[in-house]
């Protein structure tokens, strides 16, 4: 099992949080028929895990993710001990329901990111803040992508960037999910923004001469790449200052980068492709966030919409 989290990790670039859960759910199916060999799984078996795992308050998202992490070893290690199939393959998880995501409207964005009822920014935090949110809304970027930036692309002493802005061209180059590189818009309020945080950035540089420090975009208070729970508790503060009265995660703003580039654009594709998606269906969840837009669209289009 190790060598198949390995190979994942090494060749197909897993998450480290993938790997993680990966590795729970395979223990979860050694500790279920503890006296039953790998290579001695049937159908049977794993049908009796699942239900084990559902009697215990296993959600159907857990369970679809222990089935394929179940699956995907077999796929792997079945032929290299002659089992005859896979003892996973005909099996389906509960079928989860598909929850819209969590968008702020047009104007509380705006609130958020404005607060006009707030102070201007007066500390590297509040600058670095301000820069933080801008970005994640300015480019719909994952959380754990927002904390891989680094200020610009760097090499030396054998350290490498993956995500890096590129403030000439207006953009930043993100290395997403499965290690799929893309390039991402900034716009003119996240410029102004990170231009700010840039010229005050050095005041909370430690004096280290760590390489992921000196090129990390976003800094804590102790002087290092900044933690994600950092970013979610300041995101957090700033939601319950300017008085919005939804709760506000990071991925809060992903969602309303999404859905707001879809009510303006109506392009699909293109908002695909800035989210990252592999899959356009993950794209698609966000048209049912403006079925209002979409439903006076039809009012004035079809024929037979209007009364007369």
């Amino acid at each position: 099992m190790e060598q198949w989290l390995a190979h994942l990790e090494s060749n197909r670039r897993y998450s480290a949080h993938t790997l993680l859960g990966y590795r729970q759910d395979l223990h979860h199916l050694t500790q279920i028929h503890p006296g039953v060999p790998l290579q001695a799984m049937t159908e049977s078996h794993v049908r009796q895990a699942v239900a084990r795992l559902h009697a215990q308050g296993h959600k159907p998202r857990s369970l679809a993710r222990a089935l394929a992490a179940w699956r995907g070893f077999y796929q792997w290690w079945a032929p290299m001990t002659g089992m005859d199939a896979n003892p996973c393959a005909g099996i389906r998880a509960p079928k989860a329901p598909r929850s819209l995501p969590k968008a702020l409207s047009v104007e509380q964005a705006q609130a958020l990111l404005d607060h006009p009822s707030l102070p201007e920014p007066d500390s590297p935090v509040a600058w670095r803040d301000q820069a933080m949110f801008e970005v994640l809304y300015s480019s719909g970027l994952r959380l754990a992508e927002l904390v891989s930036l680094d200020w610009r692309h760097i090499r030396r002493d054998g350290y490498e960037s993956r995500s890096w802005l590129q403030l000439e061209e207006h953009e930043a180059i993100v290395q997403g999910k499965g290690g799929k590189t893309r390039s991402v818009p900034l716009g003119g309020k996240a410029i102004s923004a990170l231009e700010q945080w840039l010229a005050v950035r050095g005041q909370l540089l430690t004096g280290n001469d760590d390489p992921d420090t000196g090129a990390a975009l976003f800094l804590g208070a102790r002087g290092r790449r900044i933690s994600p729970r950092v970013v979610q508790a300041q995101l957090e503060k700033l939601a319950i200052k300017a008085g919005l009265p939804v709760h506000v995660h990071p991925h809060s703003l992903r969602h309303s980068f999404a859905s707001h580039m879809l009510q303006s654009a109506q392009d699909l594709r293109a908002v695909q492709e800035l989210l990252g998606h592999a899959n356009i269906s993950t794209t698609q969840i966000y048209t049912r966030l403006d079925f209002q837009h979409l439903a006076q669209a039809y009012d004035k289009a079809h024929p037979r919409a209007r009364k007369r």
